[in-house]
C-alpha cells in the first residue's frame, strides 16, 4: 500500500459518544421536527467548557449521531421504497437518508440556541432524547454545496414536513 500500512479495508471503527441528547422527543417520528427543542450535553468526562468556546458565534451546528434505537435486524443494506410509500421509486440505502443504514449514523443540522457549560441549546435537531452525538461541528456556508443541488421530486415530497411545526405543550426544553 501507498502510506505503508497494512489493508484497513473492512476494519471496525470504533466511536465514543461526545455527549448524548437530552429532552426533546421522547420517541422517532418521520415528520415535525422544526419546532423541536433539546440540549446535547457533552460528557464532562471528556470535555469542560472551554471545548464549545467560540460555539456560539454560529447560527447552526452540524451534529452526528448514532441511531441506537435501530435494531440490527432492521438494518438495510439494499434497495427499498422510502418510508415504504408504493408510489415512490425503489432507491438504494445511500440514496436516501433513512435511520436503518447500515453504520446507523445520523447527520443533522440545528440552531444553535446558547450554550450553558457543557449543555448546547439548539432547534430542529431530528434526534430522540438519550440519542448518542458523536461530534459536532459549527456549520460553515463554505463546506455547504458548491453550484446548484439537484433532488428527485420524491425526496422533496418526503421533505416537506419534516422541518415543520412548533413546539406545542409538553414538548421541547421548556414543556
Amino acid at each position: 500500500m501507498a502510506d505503508g500500512g497494512a489493508d484497513r479495508r473492512g476494519a471496525d471503527v470504533v466511536c465514543r459518544a461526545v455527549g448524548r441528547v437530552v429532552g426533546g422527543r421522547a420517541e422517532v417520528a418521520d415528520d415535525h421536527w422544526g419546532g423541536e427543542s433539546a440540549v446535547i450535553r457533552l460528557d464532562a468526562e471528556q470535555f469542560g467548557p472551554e471545548a464549545l468556546f467560540g460555539l456560539t458565534d454560529f447560527s447552526h451546528l452540524e451534529v452526528v449521531y448514532h441511531f441506537d434505537r435501530v435494531a440490527p435486524e432492521k438494518i438495510e443494506s439494499g434497495a427499498r421504497r422510502p418510508r415504504g410509500n408504493p408510489d415512490w421509486p425503489l432507491v438504494g440505502i445511500f440514496a436516501q437518508r433513512g435511520k436503518n443504514r447500515p453504520n446507523r449514523l445520523g447527520v443533522s443540522r440545528c440552531r444553535v440556541v446558547r450554550v450553558d457549560g457543557l449543555d448546547v441549546h439548539v432547534t430542529g435537531l431530528d434526534a430522540v432524547d438519550g440519542t448518542p452525538v458523536l461530534d459536532i461541528k459549527p456549520y460553515m456556508a463554505e463546506f455547504g454545496p458548491r453550484g446548484e443541488t439537484v433532488q428527485p421530486e420524491w425526496s422533496t415530497e418526503l421533505m416537506r414536513d419534516y422541518y415543520a411545526g412548533e413546539p406545542g405543550p409538553g414538548r421541547g426544553l421548556d414543556g
